[in-house]
């Protein structure tokens, strides 16, 4: 597992904890339809991603154009060469 799939799975759990504790304690009221579906969605994916790797905005962003981070070393996380 690498740092990065840990943030998303860390970052993703607290996003849907908050979520959950926000609903115990009556603060919103997640069973009905509002702009908080949203941060549950957003939440469960990167929770997701943690795991699977799969992350449905990264290949929207590369049908795009757009190009992955590379290393110090010049390759891309999948550990092709970028050039």
């Amino acid at each position: 597992m690498t740092v990065n799939r840990m943030l998303s799975i860390m970052a993703g759990f607290m996003v849907l904890l908050s979520l959950v504790l926000a609903q115990i304690a009556h603060q919103i009221d997640l069973f009905h339809p509002t702009w908080l579906w949203l941060t549950a969605f957003v939440g469960l994916n990167l929770f997701q991603m943690g795991f699977t790797g799969f992350c449905p905005a990264a290949k929207v962003f590369k049908a795009l154009g757009m190009k992955e981070a590379t290393n110090a070393c010049g390759t891309t996380s999948s550990g092709k060469s970028c050039c």
